[in-house]
């Protein structure tokens, strides 16, 4: 069974008895957006949030995370309490389905234990590249969704293992229109810069090629655990926020901008980020870095897609463009649309729910 890239939009409501435990770690909100999917369409959930890379990342643990000479250790005995943990919630839990997102924190034997009564899934809404323990983990799932479409082969040729391909989503209610006509900003964009090489160098470039546009730039810069004196003397205060924003600002500045950019880790290669559809679903104009699937879920130049940096600057000067202002808001309109009706987390999940039979 394959997933289209537009999906059904009828919606189909389940046995409200069903009972469904849900596993994943503790980014953004996405726990939150997965697990109220699941209960508007009619199961019982109940969630249980991990942090990596040990659990929990409190300040005792962050401390001897960075002090300890065996760092392996450490993750695999707070992997331990926290399958230990699980365990226990699924015996009293007994549910149908146990729906796992990542499953860094998680032991094969716990894994194989809720699988004897239950269907067990595992969501990768990381590229499996960047997940070397959950390799040795797939054969232990009832059935495994990628969110990069490029690493069904990869499992399928190292493991044959036949992967789904399971794209990231919206809510739209976090992500929507707020109905204000005024922009405060020109440029937004939203991402952790240090971790990506390839993200720090165009936004810095689009920074340098826009000095009299209000730019704002949400994510961290320059983080002062990894240099003090740079995160304190960092450039343009004034545009580098070095911070995150909760979904509710992001909403806000996405409204508030004339274009929003988006820019994939370097681990992307044929899939899209959330990001693609939460500006999407805004009603905001996106510029975003083209590969394959983002190729086919736009294919009628709803949003601006570029292949390399000149290509990036020459769709910004065309966005920001008053004469072309008519022709950008009608493209963003029809991209909101299209991801409303047929990537929101509630049409993911109940793919999730036909594919494994449910």
């Amino acid at each position: 069974m394959g997933i289209s890239n537009h999906f059904n939009n009828t919606l189909i409501d389940a046995d409200m008895n069903k009972r469904l435990l849900l596993i994943g770690p503790n980014f953004h909100d996405f726990n939150k957006y997965v697990l109220k999917a699941f209960q508007e369409l009619g199961w019982n959930v109940v969630l249980q949030s991990y942090d990596t890379p040990v659990h929990p990342f409190s300040s005792f643990n962050k401390i001897r995370y960075k002090l300890t000479s065996n760092k392996a250790s450490l993750i695999e005995s707070s992997r331990k309490a926290f399958s230990s943990g699980i365990a226990k919630k699924y015996k009293e839990l007994s549910p149908e389905l146990v729906f796992v997102l990542n499953g860094e924190m998680l032991s094969r034997d716990v894994v194989q234990t809720m699988r004897q009564s239950s269907k067990v899934v595992l969501w990768l809404f990381d590229s499996i590249t960047r997940l070397p323990y959950c390799w040795e983990m797939l054969p232990c799932y009832d059935k495994v969704f990628c969110y990069e479409k490029d690493d069904i082969q990869l499992i399928k040729d190292k493991l044959s293992i036949e992967a789904e391909f399971l794209p990231q989503a919206v809510d739209p209610s976090a992500y929507h229109p707020l109905g204000d006509p005024n922009k405060k900003w020109d440029i937004v964009f939203a991402a952790d810069l240090w971790k990506s090489e390839r993200r720090k160098y165009l936004i810095q470039k689009v920074v340098a090629a826009f000095p009299d546009r209000k730019i704002r730039i949400w994510g961290i810069y320059k983080p002062w655990y990894k240099g003090l004196w740079k995160c304190l003397t960092r450039e343009r205060k004034d545009v580098y926020t070095n911070r995150n924003a909760s979904t509710e600002q992001l909403n806000l500045d996405y409204n508030g901008a004339e274009v929003v950019l988006n820019i994939h880790h370097e681990q992307q290669r044929n899939g899209a980020n959330p990001k693609v559809y939460e500006i999407a679903a805004s009603g905001s104009y996106q510029i975003c870095d083209a590969n394959p699937y983002i190729e086919t879920l736009f294919p009628h130049g709803e949003i601006g897609l570029y292949h390399d940096e000149a290509e990036l600057m020459e769709q910004i000067r065309w966005a920001l463009d008053p004469v072309n202002k008519e022709m950008k808001d009608r493209k963003a309109r029809e991209a909101m649309a299209m991801v409303c009706a047929a990537h929101t987390f509630k049409h993911r999940m109940q793919f999730v729910l036909e594919t494994v039979g449910l």
